[in-house]
């Protein structure tokens, strides 16, 4: 576990579960990644517990534990709603954990094509069984469609002139390495800004590679109808974009973040803060490990 992934905030995310409450209960772990916060879930459940995970990474599904409490489901966990209902779970779920970064195994593996600290095939799919790539991408969409990936997704100072650059490169050859891109727009950025702009560049594509916003609007209404009354639902974040898009859900139960209100004017809420702040990391885990820099965890009970 430690090898292919160091789970972020992991005591407190499953800790968020209340799981002692119910050690025989049914649990969701909607990205199981190296699978350290499902294994810590495991290791509160009794022998009556169900957790279930879901993953689209064939590599993340090789890693899984042998356990019979465990229902390992290869799939994306936008679509959380449809396998909880095929498993006859619906409004039965006690808790529900998603941790949205990507794991560390994808960043460290070159050929996968999430980081720019390797040249290799730009590819940054969660999923490598089908689904467009990001070569794909920087190759065939226009500049207009670029830039305002780069704008919404990678919130870059200049998104239109990052698509501008790519778009003239590839008019001499395609790009097809992280290399190649890097290399594209390499007079956008020097050695001090290097790293942060390539960054929200390489984060832009792969929320655009693996449709990551969609899905997570998707898991996060899906998870109404899978938790029950007082069921908890335990998020990391890593990013502003996704990190705004849970506080709203929370809010309101919608993406935007819009209060409804009943006749009477009664806010109508189908969930409650737990925590009013997120929860940061400490300082003693940021230092063993730096991808926790970024996270954020958000509680809430479905009323």
């Amino acid at each position: 576990m430690s090898v292919y992934h160091i789970p972020v905030l992991l005591n407190e995310s499953v800790s968020a579960l209340n799981i002692s409450e119910n050690p025989n209960g049914i649990f969701v772990d909607a990205t199981f990644g190296g699978g350290g916060h499902s294994r810590e879930i495991l290791s509160r459940l009794g022998p009556k517990g169900k957790l279930i995970a879901f993953d689209r990474d064939s590599d993340a599904i090789a890693n899984a534990p042998d356990d019979k409490r465990l229902i390992l489901i290869h799939n994306n966990f936008r679509f959380i709603q449809n396998f909880v209902h095929a498993l006859g779970y619906l409004g039965k779920v006690d808790g529900i954990l998603a941790d949205l970064g990507v794991s560390s195994h994808q960043f460290d593996t070159g050929e996968r094509g999430f980081s720019f600290r390797f040249d290799a095939p730009l590819d940054m799919r969660m999923n490598q069984l089908g689904g467009k790539s990001a070569a794909d991408v920087v190759n065939t969409y226009s500049q207009e469609e670029l830039s305002n990936i780069f704008k919404i997704y990678g919130e870059l100072d200049k998104p239109w002139k990052a698509a501008e650059m790519i778009c003239k490169a590839r008019e001499n050859a395609p790009i097809e390495t992280t290399g190649d891109l890097s290399k594209a727009v390499a007079k956008l950025y020097n050695s001090f800004n290097e790293h942060k702009f390539l960054a929200k560049l390489y984060q832009a594509l792969r929320i655009e590679v693996n449709m990551e916003m969609r899905a997570l609007e998707d898991f996060l209404v899906g998870t109404l109808a899978c938790l029950k009354p007082q069921g908890r639902l335990s998020v990391i974040t890593y990013h502003s974009l996704e990190d705004r898009m849970v506080k709203n859900f929370i809010k309101s139960g919608n993406i935007e973040g819009k209060v409804e209100k009943d006749f009477y004017g009664n806010a109508r809420t189908p969930l409650k803060a737990v925590n009013k702040k997120p929860i940061l990391p400490q300082e003693s885990e940021i230092s063993a490990n730096t991808r926790a820099r970024s996270a954020k965890l958000r509680i809430a009970e479905k009323e």
